[in-house]
């Protein structure tokens, strides 16, 4: 049985050390981590001689070229390839922003073998504040592990909480993200990936939701398999993100009749970015 973390990056160099820290402090190593970078070549050196060299966790690595919006949705397709043929039957797809509590793979690992039902499971995302200094992370606690405790991370409101060794079945799909989750290979490939015809920001995960959904599959949210998400700067309104919104957008309403990211496409009219049209949709002002 073999278990596979998969992440995705462009930049953001000392948040995928200090994830890469929290898989090497973990309970349990990850067999296999797989890094897909979207034009940074970089990433991928510091990985290979980052914090898991050496571990005796498989590291591979692949180097996707782009020009334009980042490829979010064919990344993460081609982490989970990487790992289906390597051998992996639980895949663990997490945020770079993401570090992991010594016992997210562990716990992960058990749900998804455990699950006699096709499922999506999704662990607990703890916010840290921007102040908190996650350049020394690890330092100073017990055995150089990474547990809830030892962490000031506030999950979000909206999301289920189960506490540690619990689970909660749920049908809230548009609540299910990208930022940590697992999946067994077999409910992967059943399922297809994410939409590569989402580009860039935006929507390519609730659309995953909404297809695992369509298909059958359950969505489960996982006590003790909490991430720690490191700050990097915020708007309320991603107004960089302008343009892949409203493509997205538009994408996802020819496949399931509505819109999603509802409150960002109506700020940006408020804001004067963008219009509704009844009959064409949203469009750049």
């Amino acid at each position: 049985m073999t278990t596979a973390v998969i992440t995705i990056v462009a930049g953001r160099h000392a948040h995928l050390r200090n994830q890469q820290r929290g898989l090497r402090s973990a309970a349990c190593l990850p067999d296999i981590y797989v890094v897909v970078s979207m034009g940074d070549q970089q990433a991928l050196t510091l990985t290979h001689d980052g914090p898991l060299a050496g571990s005796g966790c498989r590291i591979l690595t692949q180097l996707m070229a782009t020009d334009g919006p980042l490829p979010l949705a064919a990344a993460r397709n081609a982490g989970a390839l990487a790992a289906l043929t390597a051998g992996a039957d639980t895949l663990i797809f997490l945020d770079v922003d993401c570090i992991p509590s010594a016992a997210l793979v562990g716990t992960y690992t058990g749900s998804v073998r455990a699950a006699d039902v096709r499922a999506l499971h999704c662990g607990v995302v703890r916010y840290l504040d921007a102040d908190y200094p996650t350049d020394e992370l690890t330092a100073g606690l017990p055995g150089h592990r990474i547990d809830p405790a030892d962490l000031p991370g506030e999950p979000h409101s909206a999301r289920p909480t189960p506490e540690p060794g619990s689970s909660i079945a749920s049908d809230d799909w548009p609540l299910f993200w990208s930022l940590s989750f697992a999946v067994s290979a077999a409910t992967w490939q059943g399922l297809g990936g994410f939409d590569e015809a989402y580009v860039g920001y935006g929507a390519e995960d609730t659309d995953l939701g909404f297809a695992a959904h369509r298909r059958g599959i359950n969505l489960v949210w996982v006590g003790g398999a909490d991430a720690f998400h490191q700050y990097h700067p915020t708007t309320r309104l991603p107004v960089a993100h302008l343009h892949d919104i409203l493509r997205n957008a538009g994408i996802f309403h020819r496949h399931w009749g509505f819109w999603p990211m509802e409150g960002w496409l109506n700020g940006f009219r408020e804001a004067g970015l963008a219009r509704f049209d009844a009959r064409l949709g949203w469009s750049a002002r």
